[in-house]
């Protein structure tokens, strides 16, 4: 299994490699969204793991993107984020899992590895 994470903070980038390290994940992780669109043309990805606040777009746009790509792998957005109408849209556009970092985030990561 190899996945990929992008998030803006450097910090929660390390911690999501460390945590998927630990389960025997394989996996990178980005900044920008343009380097995850990049990644799925290259390895056979099975899971995306997003921040929503990226380098150069927002989480939403890149899952529309990952959509649009025609590879299938499960999206999972990670963020600290509670605004009911976000977290809503990104259910809309078909994100397996929505975890708010915090709290008990790596045992609803877990669920998905």
């Amino acid at each position: 299994m190899y996945v990929i994470h992008a998030d803006n903070s450097i910090f929660f980038r390390k911690v999501i490699k460390v945590f998927l390290s630990e389960l025997g994940v394989d996996s990178d992780s980005f900044d920008k969204g343009e380097d995850i669109l990049n990644e799925i043309g290259t390895k056979k990805v099975s899971c995306v793991i997003t921040g929503l606040e990226l380098a150069d777009m927002t989480g939403e746009e890149l899952i529309r993107q990952l959509q649009f790509s025609g590879h299938l792998m499960t999206i999972i957005a990670v963020t600290s984020s509670g605004n009911e109408s976000r977290i809503k849209n990104l259910d809309e556009l078909g994100v397996k899992a929505t975890i708010q970092k915090g709290g008990d985030w790596k045992e609803k990561l877990r669920e998905y590895f």
